[in-house]
C-alpha cells in the first residue's frame, strides 16, 4: 500500500476577520497530496490544541495575520507538549516580523513562511519534514 497521505491542521487562531491566507494554504497542501482538517476562523489555542488531538494530525499549520502570534502560538506549543503532542511539528505563516521569526524558531516553532513563500515550497518543506518524522517513528531507537 502507499503511504497514506499527511494530516495536517490549518488553524487560523486569534481574531483576524477573514482567513483567505489559511484557505489558500489549505488548498495548495491538498493539491500536494496533504490531507487538510482545516479549523475555521478565530480559534483558541486551546480549541486548535483538540482538534489536533481528536484529528490525529502529523503538523499543524498556524496562519496568522495579527499582531497577537506570539502568545497565540506559544500556547499551541505548550498545548500539544502537555498532551504528548510535543513531537508534532507546528508550521506558522502569515506576515510576521523578521524579529518574530527569530523567536518562533526559538520556542519550538519548525518552520516559518512569510506571504513571499510560494505555496508549493511550503508544501515541498512540510512533506520532507514530516517523511522524515514518519520514519523516525519506524525505527525506533530501540528494535521492538
Amino acid at each position: 500500500a502507499a503511504n497514506p497521505p499527511y494530516r495536517i491542521l490549518v488553524a487560523k487562531p486569534g481574531l483576524d476577520g477573514h482567513d483567505r491566507g489559511a484557505l489558500v494554504v489549505a488548498r495548495a497542501l491538498r493539491d500536494a497530496g496533504f490531507e487538510v482538517i482545516y479549523t475555521g476562523l478565530r480559534r483558541t489555542p486551546e480549541e486548535i490544541v483538540e482538534a489536533a488531538l481528536q484529528e490525529d494530525v502529523e503538523a499543524v499549520g498556524v496562519s496568522i495575520l495579527s499582531g497577537a502570534h506570539r502568545p497565540l502560538v506559544r500556547r499551541i506549543l505548550e498545548g500539544l507538549a502537555q498532551h504528548g503532542l510535543a513531537d508534532v511539528p507546528v508550521f506558522v505563516g502569515g506576515l510576521i516580523p523578521d524579529r518574530d521569526v527569530a523567536y518562533l524558531r526559538e520556542i519550538g516553532v519548525a518552520e516559518v513562511f512569510g506571504p513571499d513563500t510560494p505555496t508549493s515550497e511550503a508544501a515541498r518543506a512540510l512533506g520532507s519534514r514530516l517523511a522524515e518524522l514518519r520514519l523516525r517513528r519506524a525505527v525506533p531507537g530501540s528494535d521492538s
